[in-house]
Parts: structure tokens; sequence; C-alpha cells
């Protein structure tokens, strides 16, 4: 998947990758936010140790720096640090990672529906706005500044709960999954199902239907992933197919003739 997506260190977004705890240092999260960025692009794959030298020095940047950005992204779940090991990249179960979208879904839906109570007209013009962005994101075909512009979203309407614990607790599990929500964009032909449901989740919002947001977010987190997960199965058993024939008919030839 590596083949065809490039770092991009100095390109901003409107709002990415999870935030940082406000008291770690500035320099350690730009860096977390640029291995993130890796890790999510599989520069850096599940299961690969980090090597820290060889990292700082395609970061341009110190050691100290460096094992501050890890820190964090294990408290993301995005890497473990081992004692003797050091820090190795993450690397969950698809069962794992199917928990963690389904309760990221309970608490974007649940968040929603606050949401519908609280948030302000500037917020909503936001939300429109970064709906219009991800759509001209999608005709370009930037699968990466879709991605960013789709966390955005997310990311606008949980703030608009007011709620700090669940906003907390949101970031945390979001985190987790990032790469995972990613690797569904760079893999799922369907999009445009995801735009629709992105565009229902705004029209129930400018109604401030509650109920039904919450019902279309808890089955809009996890619907791409199962698709995801389907086209892999679908794909495996069309590359299967063909060797099951070449060795069935490998194994004909080898049989030796009978009198």
């Amino acid at each position: 998947m590596s083949d065809n997506v490039h770092v991009l260190p100095t390109r901003r977004t409107t709002a990415t990758a999870p935030a940082a705890d406000a008291g770690s240092g500035a320099k350690g999260a730009q860096v977390a936010e640029r291995i993130r960025e890796m890790i999510i692009q599989d520069l850096l794959p599940p299961g690969a140790p980090v090597r820290e030298r060889m990292l700082a020095e395609r970061l341009n940047v110190s050691r100290t720096p460096l094992r501050e950005a890890l820190k964090m992204l294990a408290t993301e779940g995005l890497v473990e640090l081992h004692p003797n090991r050091g820090a190795i990249v993450a690397a969950p179960s698809n069962e794992e990672v199917r928990e963690l979208l389904l309760l990221l879904g309970v608490l974007e839906g649940y968040a929603a529906e606050l949401a519908c109570e609280l948030i302000t007209e500037a917020e909503m013009r936001e939300m429109r706005a970064l709906h219009f962005e991800m759509l001209a994101d999608f005709t370009r075909g930037d699968r990466l500044s879709y991605f960013h512009r789709n966390q955005s979203i997310h990311m606008t309407l949980t703030k608009a709960s007011r709620n700090r614990a669940l906003i907390a607790q949101h970031r945390i599990i979001n985190a987790r999954v990032y790469r995972a929500r990613y690797v569904c964009t760079l893999r799922t032909l369907g999009l445009e199902t995801a735009i629709t449901e992105h565009e229902a989740i705004l029209a129930a919002l400018e109604r401030r239907d509650g109920p039904t947001l919450n019902t279309i977010l808890r089955g809009h987190v996890v619907h791409a992933w199962d698709k995801m997960q389907e086209a892999l199965t679908a794909e495996a058993a069309a590359t299967a197919t063909p060797l099951v024939r070449k060795r069935r008919r490998s194994g004909a030839a080898q049989v030796p003739p009978t009198d």
C-alpha cells in the first residue's frame, strides 16, 4: 500500500490527527503528528520496530522530542513501548479494531444527540464548509485530504457536545483506530456511500434530530470497515481460486495410470 503514498511533513490540513494533551511539549506534539501520518500511510507498518536514530535523522529532529512523541503515541495506542525492544508500531487484530469502531460509533452517536441541543450556528457553518471541502477532495481523488476532512467533521461534531469527558474518551478511542479508518478510506471503492451518509448526518443535524443522528452515526463508523473486510475476503477468494485449480491440474497429472 505504501508504494503510492508520500509523507507531506509541511502540509497543514483543517484538522487531522487526534490532538496531543495540552501539557505536552509543542515540539514533541509536532513530531508525533508526523509519525502518526507515517503510521497511517504504512511507511511505518503494523508490527514494525521504530528505529529511533534512523527516524530522528529522517525527521531531522533530536532524540528528545522523538522519544516524547513516541510516549504520546503510546498513550494513543498507536505504538507499544517495550523496555528491551524499544518502540513497535501497534498491530491490533481485525476483531479488536471492529470492537473499537463500534464503541466509537456509540460515543459519536451520543455526542451528536447532545450537539443537536448545543451546536452553534458558527459550528454549523463550519460543518457545512468541511462537508463541501470533503466533496472537493473526493472529486480530486485526494484520499488523504478526504480522510483528514472526514476526521475534522467527526471531531467538530463531537466537540459540539460540550461534554468534556465524552470528548476526551472519543479522542482516545479515535486515536487507536486512526490508521484503520485511513486504510478504509484508501481501500474502499464505494466512497459514494460514505458521502451519502455524511449528507444524511448533516441533514439530521440541521433538523436537530438527535435520535436519527444517533442511529446513523452508530452504523456509519463501522460500515466502511465491514465493507473493506468483505472486499478483502472477496479478493483473497479470487486470488486463491486459480491457484487451487492449478494445483488440482498438477495433482491430476501426477497420478500414475492404472492397469
